[in-house]
C-alpha cells in the first residue's frame, strides 16, 4: 500500500489523524495533514482506507 496527500486540497479537518494516528498527524504551524508513514504495513489498511473515505476533501490517495 502507497498512501499520498495533496496538500492543496487539504482543508485540516484532521479526519485521518482520528482514523489513523500512526499514519497521519496535523501540522502546528497551519493544522494541514502531516504523513507519517507513506507506506504503512498492512495491517494498517483498514484504518488508512477510512481516513482516504472519511477525508471531506478527498486530499488522501491510496494505492495498492
Amino acid at each position: 500500500m502507497r498512501v499520498e496527500v495533496d496538500l492543496e486540497k487539504c482543508v485540516g479537518a484532521g479526519q485521518c489523524v482520528l482514523a489513523a494516528d500512526d499514519v497521519f498527524d496535523q501540522r502546528e504551524e497551519d493544522g494541514l495533514v502531516d504523513l507519517l508513514d507513506a507506506s504503512p504495513p498492512e495491517a494498517r489498511s483498514a484504518d488508512v482506507r477510512h481516513a482516504a473515505a472519511v477525508c471531506p476533501a478527498a486530499a488522501i490517495l491510496v494505492r495498492d
